[in-house]
């Protein structure tokens, strides 16, 4: 069970790692300490990453979870 906890960890960490430097990637390679400080007059502040990552991770692991679902029926 712990390694499922990190394991769907990691994904979480690497998704909001990727998702941020996909949509700010001219600002993280021209002034990355600056979009760092924009986070505080951000719309939802410093949950901002969080939340737009939490919602892609969800969608991910709804596929993820038709995939399981699908792979198991077809064994039957």
């Amino acid at each position: 069970m712990a390694r499922l906890i990190k394991r769907e960890i990691v994904i979480f960490l690497f998704l909001c790692l990727f998702l941020s430097f996909w949509m700010h990637w001219r600002a993280w390679l021209t002034h990355p300490l600056q979009l760092l400080h924009a986070l505080d007059s951000a719309p939802y502040g410093w949950l901002h990453p969080c939340l737009f990552t939490f919602i892609v991770y969800i969608v991910i692991a709804a596929v993820r979870i038709m995939i399981i679902f699908v792979r198991r029926m077809q064994r039957l």
